[in-house]
């Protein structure tokens, strides 16, 4: 006999791994109609979580039960999935229960609870694009990020209108765990978070909803303090990788312009994956006078020392001794300079993993100076290439994957036009640059997507040259070698 959504929808909750049984069905269907009127609507064919969530979305529209608006929707939608969710205190003991059979059993079902439940929101995610570009440097990873859901109009005005909040304090607390969402800030309703202890202290452990990379994990602190990085840093990025060996974990730097969008809140960013950056090969090994421990400056646009050692204390000293002596340290010859007026400039992006038996971490120099030729940063991507990227290279950027905004896709195909002599709406800012393709290129109805996605790909390692404080040319290389020899 056919099923109407709710029944079906019923029928996934008593499946799942919620706190309900079949004793509870009628219980449970009435939990639903709450949330979206009463009445079982039409037989479906659907079967998945999320189609069938969005028809009782339908019906509470059509009963009446909430007004049709993108806002209203994702928290009644979030409402509906937080049903087949355990709750916070039931996860953290399957997870920690699995984490007995290993790392990767706790991981693998924490994941995929967090799609299956439409946290992590696959099917926008599908809708990126992403593609490889070569370069001196290896395979760039380009994505054109579609997957951010638009604004509602509507939601934007009345958040205007609304009393402001400060609960949660920001998109990264603790407390979004369970959250309804209301104008203008999402709904979490169905949100949850991994408790876990972090070099002594409680951290929390949730997956990105609109994930940037495979398993795209986020690390938070669950106290309310701003970014920093120190040697407590490298300390609690080693513990993570003790903890969940398979996963990297890295921090985004800790100050503006060279930082992250969140510098508020204490977090680190992982997962599994294989960045470009953790391809890249030795240029030249250097000596930091620690025993045990082999060191060695990355061929890669940023200036990245890469550290590795099966002593994980040998790694986070000489992380440390790195970051402190590069706080305080100037060459004014490369325009690095660590303090202008009193103002410190000078921080790392560390990246840490494991490799084989060692540990392995990464660390970035990172120069957040700003100057009358280069208002925006020196350090930063400079004029010429932000028609393609103007927003902060943060620790995905430094890794060699490419976050790119969405008004590229339709953008590039009116490069596309233009470079083809057919009409476009080309925007101006995209012209100086598509003259210059148009001299050094050869295009053809066939190949002018292929070309044109290789040279937007150039333009990202172009933007992490401009990013890289030491530039791979005899000066840079020179001057970062002056750097090394303050270490040792």
């Amino acid at each position: 006999m056919s099923q109407s959504a709710v029944e079906k929808f019923v029928d996934l909750i008593i499946q799942s791994d919620s706190p309900y049984t079949n004793v509870d069905r009628i219980y449970v269907t009435n939990l639903v109609f709450r949330l979206i009127g009463d009445g079982f609507g039409e037989a479906t064919k659907n079967e998945s979580a999320v189609d069938l969530a969005n028809e009782l979305v339908d019906l509470a529209v059509s009963h009446g039960k909430i007004a049709d608006s993108i806002t209203n929707r994702e928290i009644l939608e979030d409402q509906l999935m937080d049903l087949l969710t355990p709750i916070p205190s039931k996860l953290n003991t399957i997870f920690w229960t699995r984490y007995q059979q290993s790392p990767e059993a706790a991981t693998d079902y924490f994941y995929h609870l967090s799609q299956s439940n439409d946290y992590i929101k696959t099917r926008a995610i599908a809708k990126n694009i992403s593609y490889k570009t070569k370069t001196a440097y290896g395979d760039l990873e380009i994505t054109i990020n579609l997957s951010k859901p638009e604004k509602d109009p509507k939601a934007i005005a009345a958040a205007g209108r609304k009393k402001s909040t400060s609960y949660p304090v920001g998109p990264l607390a603790i407390e979004n765990e369970g959250y309804l969402g209301r104008l203008g800030y999402p709904a979490r309703s169905n949100h949850r978070v991994i408790r876990m202890m972090i070099n002594g202290e409680p951290w929390g452990f949730q997956y990105s909803p609109y994930a940037y990379f495979g398993e795209h994990a986020i690390f938070l602190n669950q106290k309310h303090v701003p970014m920093s990085i120190n040697q407590r840093t490298f300390v609690n990025l080693t513990d993570i990788i003790k903890q969940l060996p398979h996963y990297f974990v890295g921090s985004n730097a800790d100050l503006p312009i060279v930082g992250g969008s969140l510098l508020a809140q204490d977090h680190y960013q992982g997962g599994r994956h294989t960045f470009p950056m953790m391809k890249a090969k030795i240029d030249r090994p250097i000596d930091l006078g620690i025993d045990g421990l082999e060191a060695g400056i990355v061929k890669w646009p940023m200036a990245t020392i890469r550290l590795l050692s099966e002593d994980a204390n040998k790694v986070v000293d000489a992380a440390t001794k790195i970051a402190a002596t590069w706080k305080d340290y100037s060459d004014e010859s490369v325009d690095i300079r660590a303090y202008t007026d009193g103002t410190r400039h000078h921080t790392v992006t560390p990246i840490n993993r494991m490799n084989g038996d060692k540990f392995e971490m990464d660390v970035v120099l990172r120069d957040n100076q700003t100057s009358a030729d280069y208002p925006d940063g020196i350090f930063h991507p400079h004029k010429d290439v932000q028609h393609i990227k103007k927003e902060n290279i943060g620790l995905i950027e430094v890794m060699g994957r490419a976050i790119l905004p969405a008004r590229l896709k339709t953008e590039m195909k009116e490069v596309e036009k233009y470079v083809l002599g057919e009409d476009n709406q080309i925007a101006e800012y995209h012209k100086p640059w598509a003259d210059q393709l148009k001299q050094r290129d050869h295009f053809t109805k066939g190949n002018v997507e292929t070309v044109i996605d290789k040279e937007v790909g150039l333009v990202f390692a172009r933007v992490l040259e401009d990013a890289g404080v030491y530039k791979w040319n005899g000066s840079g290389q020179a001057a970062f070698d002056r750097f090394i020899q303050t270490l040792s």
